[in-house]
């Protein structure tokens, strides 16, 4: 099936879980996937919405006040004039690898629409990587076309390979190191806007290849097709929330999964409007000012957002979003808390991986229980897997999907590493690497990654647990927690801390915190080490742990000891 067949099938999964997106009970048992043999979302979906649709598809605020918009008509066009170009001018083709490595502009979403027409796969990048990690998704991507931003065009100077050099923005056409010229995406502009595709698209048909950020290792390449994303975050749209009309603000890096999550699938799926706000530094008041301009219907920030925002004066929202929804990490209770307190709308966390959509959620109008990542999306059927025996039905065990249920939205597997997919997969189950547990009434909290989890004095310790008793305290505004070496305990919880405003590094602060850790934790978890130092990220946001287990075991002179203030 595909054409009006496949974009009925679809419409028809979108509007049930429309119709019960409070109800979550009626769609985890009535959704199914639909399950097209020949899909393609950008022409069977997108363009069929928008046909003659003038409403807002993306909206762009600049930092100076500038602004972009197009409505649904003009990007179905625009993506069309881009496709045809790729085709007729640069010879891009079915298979095709492609490295888009843009920022929040225009030209993103309407390259990532063409190439899905054209049936090229998308490798998305982030303008942070520098030249070593684009030499290493071009050799290992096989890339054969790079469109990047003409500030950027220098990093692959140093970039070996036969590939099509594409700059967007002032300084395409000119010449450049590394084997070529580039030339100047502008031109798709006088491109045909009627497109027709070379074939028709089958659902299994490669889409995406994403390198996954790296908290523990080599980047993995993930790869998804034509349903396994577009279809699959259906999941991810009814989650947050969104209806047909929204306007939806997702703050995330381009060139990571979570972009395409909620930045292209879920609100276009909906109907709902992409906003942007760009800024080259984070300042909340002005966040929440364009937020209150432009009416934010719908919210969604990883954890370090959140934990800037509630530093500032949430009050000065004055109209607060009707949904606000947190990925990425787990968000600690005391900034969902905070954020109850000043908007009286509660941030309903997620749980996926760039392997998945979104598995485990708090959908909107379902009872909340803190520090509960919620139950399982529907089309998923999820699993604790017993850590010894590695059966399923445990208390507390490893997060995967049950592969019999046939999910929509899953990975095919690691690209060029058949040993590490069969792995994750083995024995009929996704394994995610998470720890979870999961209670009486299904509603399942995150414990840590499986490699993050270690023992002291033969106890468990969750990091995680720990890092929200510390948030607690007015001095903390991020923390995380990892082992350090001990003669008696073997390992004992040492914090690295980064302080809240008004705050110094010193012993006084090292003793309330220690202070109130034997005030909120058990004897068995308390932390017994504290280090003043921001925390090393990855280019995404999320906390390289590995980096600070390493620090922790070379040993530091710079940390306070429990022990020091009794």
């Amino acid at each position: 099936m595909s054409g009006s067949g496949a974009t009925e099938e679809f419409r028809a999964a979108r509007d049930f879980l429309l119709r019960h997106r409070e109800d979550y009970e009626a769609a985890y048992e009535g959704f199914t996937w639909p399950r097209p043999a020949r899909f393609n979302w950008a022409l069977d979906w997108f363009d069929a919405l928008a046909d003659g649709n003038d409403r807002t598809a993306l909206h762009i605020v600049e930092e100076d006040g500038t602004e972009t918009r197009l409505s649904f008509a003009e990007m179905s066009a625009r993506s069309a004039r881009v496709a045809n170009w790729l085709r007729d001018a640069h010879g891009v083709r079915a298979g095709d690898r492609i490295i888009v490595m843009l920022g929040n502009q225009a030209e993103l979403w309407e390259t990532a629409l063409a190439a899905m027409k054209l049936r090229a796969v998308v490798i998305p990048a982030t303008p942070l990587l520098g030249p070593a990690d684009l030499r290493d998704r071009v050799e290992r991507g096989r890339a054969r076309h790079v469109i990047v931003r003409a500030a950027d065009t220098a990093k692959f100077d140093d970039v070996p390979g036969e590939y099509t050099r594409i700059a967007v923005g002032a300084g395409g056409g000119t010449s450049a190191g590394g084997g070529g010229s580039w030339a100047a995406y502008e031109e798709a502009y006088a491109a045909d806007a009627a497109f027709t595709p070379d074939g028709p698209t089958d659902a299994s048909d490669p889409l995406m290849l994403y390198f996954t950020s790296g908290t523990t290792a080599r980047p993995k390449l993930v790869e998804h097709t034509h349903t396994s994303y577009p279809v699959g975050h259906l999941a991810t749209m009814y989650w947050i929330g969104l209806r047909p009309g929204d306007v939806h603000l997702n703050i995330s890096s381009p060139g990571w999964a979570k972009h395409a999550w909620s930045n292209l699938f879920a609100p276009w799926n909906a109907e709902a409007t992409v906003f942007i706000h760009n800024y080259t530094r984070f300042d909340a008041a002005r966040l929440m000012a364009e937020m209150d301009r432009h009416g934010v219907t719908s919210f969604c920030a990883p954890p370090t957002v959140w934990r800037m925002l509630i530093q500032a004066d949430l009050t000065a929202l004055r109209t607060p979003p009707r949904e606000v929804v947190a990925a990425g990490e787990p968000l600690n209770p005391e900034v969902i808390a905070a954020v109850r307190r000043a908007w009286g709308v509660t941030v309903r966390d997620g749980f996926g991986q760039t392997e998945t959509a979104v598995q485990i959620a708090n959908s909107p109008g379902q009872p909340l229980k803190p520090g509960s990542m919620g139950r399982p999306s529907p089309g998923f059927r999820v699993e604790l897997l017993d850590p010894v025996t590695g059966e399923p039905g445990a208390d507390e065990g490893e997060i995967a999907l049950d592969l019999s249920a046939a999910p929509v939205g899953v990975m095919t597997g690691y690209h060029g590493d058949p040993e590490r997919t069969a792995d994750a997969m083995a024995g009929g189950y996704y394994r995610t690497g998470d720890i979870g547990a999961r209670d009486a009434d299904g509603y399942l909290t995150y414990v840590g990654r499986r490699d993050d989890v270690f023992k002291s004095s033969d106890y468990k310790i969750s990091p995680f647990e720990l890092e929200s008793a510390l948030l607690e305290h007015e001095a903390v505004a991020e923390a995380a927690v990892v082992p350090a070496p001990d003669p008696v305990r073997l390992t004992v919880p040492k914090a690295y801390v980064v302080l809240a405003e008004g705050w110094e590094p010193g012993p006084d602060t090292a003793k309330a915190l220690f202070a109130h850790a034997r005030a909120v934790l058990a004897p068995y978890k308390r932390i017994r080490r504290v280090e003043f130092a921001d925390l090393p990220k990855t280019v995404s946001g999320k906390i390289r742990r590995i980096e600070l287990r390493e620090r922790t075991e070379r040993g530091s002179v710079e940390e306070y000891r429990e022990e020091d203030f009794r």
